[in-house]
């Protein structure tokens, strides 16, 4: 299985989601960090994931390419997080066949009804829940 965990700005969520699915799941699942911009990718990578790119064109590139595409559900908007995600990472990650499991977070003028407010942590190891359901076998 393989999973991209998609972040930008500083990476610190796809931090968190890397760290918790790398303790969680086992070494054959490869976890595939796709950045906006360097930092988000170094800083997940730091954080265990097996591989990494950074911008546009790998997001758009690997988006059809994985099993799950996790990160915040900013990531289905174009010009999310303060303009790093283009629309077309937005659209490729959208209009990919991968399941989608997404963190309830996003800024801007965009409000999700019918959530409960969650720590990260908390609303990170949901995530990890929802991913184990996912895996074969």
């Amino acid at each position: 299985m393989r999973i991209a965990v998609v972040d930008g700005q500083g990476g610190g969520i796809g931090k968190h989601i890397v760290e918790k699915l790398r303790r969680e799941l086992p070494e054959e699942v490869e976890i595939l960090a796709l950045g906006t911009n360097a930092l988000a990718t170094s800083v997940m990578l730091k954080a265990g994931a097996n591989e990494g790119a950074t911008g546009e064109g790998a997001v758009v590139f690997n988006a059809s390419r994985v099993d799950l595409i996790v990160g915040p559900v900013g990531i289905l908007f174009p010009h999310a997080m303060m303009g790093e995600l283009t629309p077309a990472m937005a659209a490729a990650l959208a209009a990919s066949p991968a399941k989608k499991i997404l963190l309830p977070l996003i800024r801007g003028p965009v409000e999700l009804v019918g959530l409960r407010s969650e720590p990260l942590p908390h609303l990170v190891d949901e995530l990890v829940r929802r991913v184990k359901e996912h895996l074969p076998g």
